[in-house]
């Protein structure tokens, strides 16, 4: 029993060991605003993702600000509700989806586009007929469902809870295969990576 435990604990420290390189992939961004709290929300949300959000090619500047009806992005640019923020890891899930769109806006080719358009079951890539609702854009799918693919959590607000959910319209597993065949990036949720997030996720609720 002993030695169980002693092997058992050689394991977390390993794992513990390795999180810091396995997640060191917060992005390259710089804030206009916010509270240093509403801030830390931001850095502990990508922190929890296990997408590489340092292969985003640009610096984006993430306005954090007050009574916004929506946070959004433009290419570059991230708007975020200080009042989301200020609610804590419920916000996590939005932040990573609004950062999921710098990946849309500059890592993707119109062949990318194109594919993901009919894999994610959108009608058009991002808005090119302003009639269709917004779940008739690839972009939006796109971006809720990287949230949910790369931290499958049951604290992630963009977990899906219906099939029409924008987050459901690829499996998780599925979703990050595809995004690996198209821009190369790897599914850091298999093997010790996995253990990795989960130590991660448990360590971020703790903080709540």
């Amino acid at each position: 029993m002993l030695l169980r435990l002693s092997l058992w604990f050689a394991v977390l420290v390993c794992a513990l060991a390795l999180a810091p390189v396995a997640l060191a992939s917060g992005g390259r961004y710089v804030f206009a605003g916010g509270t240093p709290g509403e801030q830390h929300q931001v850095v502990q949300a990508l922190g929890a993702s296990s997408f590489d959000w340092n292969l985003v090619p640009v610096q984006v500047t993430i306005h954090i600000v007050r009574n916004i009806p929506v946070s959004y992005s433009t290419q570059g640019q991230i708007w975020l509700d200080a009042d989301l923020l200020d609610s804590g890891s419920f916000s996590w899930g939005v932040v990573q989806m609004e950062y999921g769109q710098q990946v849309q806006y500059t890592m993707l080719s119109p062949d990318a586009e194109s594919r993901l358009t009919g894999m994610l079951g959108a009608q058009q890539w991002c808005y090119d007929n302003p009639s269709l609702p917004r779940g008739a854009n690839a972009c939006e799918r796109f971006a809720a469902t990287l949230a949910w693919s790369y931290w499958p959590s049951a604290d992630n607000s963009m977990r899906p809870s219906g099939q029409s959910d924008w987050s459901a319209s690829m499996g998780p597993k599925a979703f990050r295969i595809a995004l690996s065949a198209l821009i190369g990036t790897p599914d850091r949720l298999d093997g010790l990576s996995s253990q990795v997030v989960a130590l991660r996720t448990t360590a971020a609720a703790h903080e709540r």
